[in-house]
């Protein structure tokens, strides 16, 4: 019902960039917030960055100066810049959206894309 696409990984140098995109799909009403994560084999998946409704962000000490989410909600698109990049921003970055596909509160649900490859190498 509601698909998320994630686009824009890639190989980087140290100290580089890339940015991040997720594209939403489907029967959708509404999108609260938006949310990134990365996560790596074996490890648990840990949000990088989250941007509410109204544009509210939040970041983890780890990524907080190099890492920007935004949102385009004319276009239900989610965006991260990731700046200054190093080896342990390595990972498979997800993107999550909590939206709603129907009338009244049991509507919402949250949705995650398959995910895109970052590698940064040491």
């Amino acid at each position: 019902q509601v698909q998320l696409v994630e686009s824009g990984g890639g190989l980087v140098q140290p100290g580089g960039s890339l940015r991040l995109s997720c594209a939403a799909s489907g029967s959708i009403l509404d999108i609260s917030t938006m949310r990134w994560y990365r996560q790596n084999p074996g490890q648990e998946r840990d949000q990088v960055a989250a941007i509410s409704s109204d544009g509210v962000t939040s970041y983890p000490d780890s990524v907080k100066g190099r890492f920007t989410i935004t949102r385009d909600n004319a276009k239900n698109m989610l965006f991260l810049q990731m700046n200054n990049l190093n080896p342990e921003d390595t990972a498979v970055y997800f993107c999550n959206m909590r939206c709603r596909t129907g009338p009244g509160w049991g509507f919402w649900a949250e949705y995650w894309g398959l995910g895109t490859q970052v590698t940064v190498p040491s």
